[in-house]
C-alpha cells in the first residue's frame, strides 16, 4: 500500500480582478500559502508521495514571488512530488517549470507521452505526462502499462474526462480501463469527481483546492488516497480557505426585506466571497442600499444582484375593451366557476402564461 496526496488546479497568481487591487493581492499572497498547506499536510498525514495534476500557475508567467515560493516549498515537503503541467501550466523550453530550482526530490514531467519513474524503496512506479502546448491530443489513447512484479503503477495528469472532443487531453474511462494503473491522479475539473473505478483502475481529481470564483463555490480541498494492488481508499480533506458562496433570497411573502436577506445568510461568511441575489414578486421593491448597508462587513467580498419583480395582480385589466382584457375576461369566468383551489390555480397559471405570450415577456409559474 501507498499514500499520496494528490492535489491539482491551484491556478496560482489568479487576477482575481473582481475583488479589487487590494483584495485580489491578498488573494493572490493567500493562494502561494497553499502550497506550504498542502506539504503540512503530507507530513502530518504521513504521505508517501505527493502528486500535484497540472495548472499550478494560472497564466504563462508567474510573478517572481510564486517562483521563489515553489523552489522553497516544494523540496522542503519531504517526500518525492511529481507534477504533471497542464494547460495553463503548459511545459517547454522557456516555461517557468525548465528556469525553476526544485532539488532532487521535485520531478516535473516534460514529455507528451506517458513516461516514468521508478521509486524502488516504495515499491511504485510513478507515471506520467505533461502538457506542452495549451491544447494536446488524449494522453491515454493506446496507452497500456505492461506490470513490473509486485511495483504498483500511479499516475498523475491533467486532461478532462467524459469529454471525446474536448482539447485538453481528453480522457475516456476506456483508456483508463486499458491503462494497467493502480490509481490515475487527474486535475482540470474544478470540483471533487469523488472516487471513480474504471476497470481495475481506480481514478479521481481533487478539484481546485480553493474557490477563485461563483463557479466554484463551496468547500474546496485535496485528496489523500491508499493505493494498493486492486484496492483503494480516497479521503478528500477541505484545507479550509476562503469560499465562494452563491444565495438566493425569495422577497415574495416578505414585509422587512433586510431581515429577510440576514436570517437568510445564517452561518459566519467574515471570510468568504458571498453573491446575494434577491428573488421572488414582492409588493415593494427592495432597498439594495438598506441591504447592501445591513451586509457590510459581514462578508471579506459581496455581489449583491436585484432579480426580483414586483407583485401583479394577474387579473388587473380584465374590464378594459383590449386584447388582453377580452383574454382576460374569458379566463375570469372560468376562474370564478371553478370548483377547487388546484382548479383556480391551474386557471390563473393559465393566464400568466397567455400575458406572457401577448406582452413578449416570460412569467414563471407561482409557487
Amino acid at each position: 500500500m501507498i499514500r499520496i496526496l494528490h492535489a491539482a488546479d491551484l491556478h496560482l497568481d489568479s487576477p482575481f480582478q473582481a475583488l479589487g487591487r487590494e483584495k485580489a493581492a491578498l488573494r493572490r499572497a493567500e493562494q502561494r500559502q497553499l502550497v506550504g498547506r498542502i506539504g503540512a499536510l503530507a507530513r502530518e498525514r504521513e504521505a508517501d508521495l505527493v502528486l500535484l495534476a497540472g495548472d499550478l500557475f494560472d497564466a504563462d508567467e508567474p510573478y517572481s514571488e510564486t517562483a521563489r515560493m515553489l523552489e522553497q516549498t516544494l523540496p522542503a515537503m519531504g517526500v518525492p512530488v511529481f507534477i504533471a503541467p497542464g494547460n495553463h501550466d503548459w511545459y517547454g523550453p522557456r516555461s517557468p517549470w525548465a528556469r525553476l530550482e526544485l532539488g532532487k526530490s521535485v520531478y516535473v514531467f516534460t514529455e507528451s507521452e506517458p513516461q516514468y519513474v521508478e521509486l524502488p524503496d516504495k515499491g511504485v512506479r510513478v507515471w506520467g505526462a505533461a502538457f506542452t502546448a495549451k491544447h494536446r491530443q488524449p494522453p491515454l489513447a493506446g496507452f497500456h502499462a505492461e506490470r513490473a512484479g509486485d511495483m504498483l503503477d500511479v499516475m498523475v495528469l491533467h486532461g478532462e474526462v467524459g469529454e471525446a472532443a474536448s482539447p485538453y487531453g481528453a480522457i475516456s474511462e476506456a483508456d483508463i480501463a486499458a491503462s494497467a494503473m493502480d490509481y490515475i491522479a487527474l486535475g482540470h475539473q474544478h470540483t471533487y469527481s469523488g472516487l471513480r473505478r474504471a476497470g481495475e483502475t481506480f481514478y479521481a481529481w481533487p478539484g481546485c483546492p480553493e474557490g477563485r470564483g461563483f463557479d466554484e463555490t463551496g468547500e474546496k480541498g485535496v485528496i489523500l488516497a491508499e493505493v494498493a494492488r486492486g484496492a483503494c481508499r480516497a479521503e478528500f480533506i477541505p484545507l479550509g480557505g476562503r469560499r465562494y458562496e452563491a444565495l438566493a433570497v425569495d422577497l415574495t411573502d416578505s414585509g422587512d426585506h433586510v431581515q429577510t436577506v440576514l436570517d437568510a445568510v445564517g452561518r459566519d461568511g467574515s471570510r468568504d466571497v458571498y453573491r446575494v441575489t434577491l428573488t421572488g414578486e414582492p409588493a415593494f421593491p427592495p432597498d439594495l442600499a438598506a441591504v447592501r448597508g445591513a451586509l457590510e462587513g459581514q462578508f471579506f467580498a459581496l455581489e449583491l444582484r436585484d432579480e426580483t419583480r414586483l407583485r401583479r395582480d394577474v387579473w388587473d385589466g380584465r374590464e378594459a375593451l383590449s386584447l388582453r382584457g377580452i383574454f382576460l375576461a374569458g379566463l375570469w369566468e372560468r376562474y370564478q366557476q371553478a370548483q377547487s383551489d388546484e382548479e383556480r390555480a391551474g386557471v390563473e397559471l393559465a393566464a400568466r402564461y397567455g400575458l406572457a405570450a401577448l406582452e413578449g415577456g416570460e412569467e414563471p409559474p407561482l409557487p
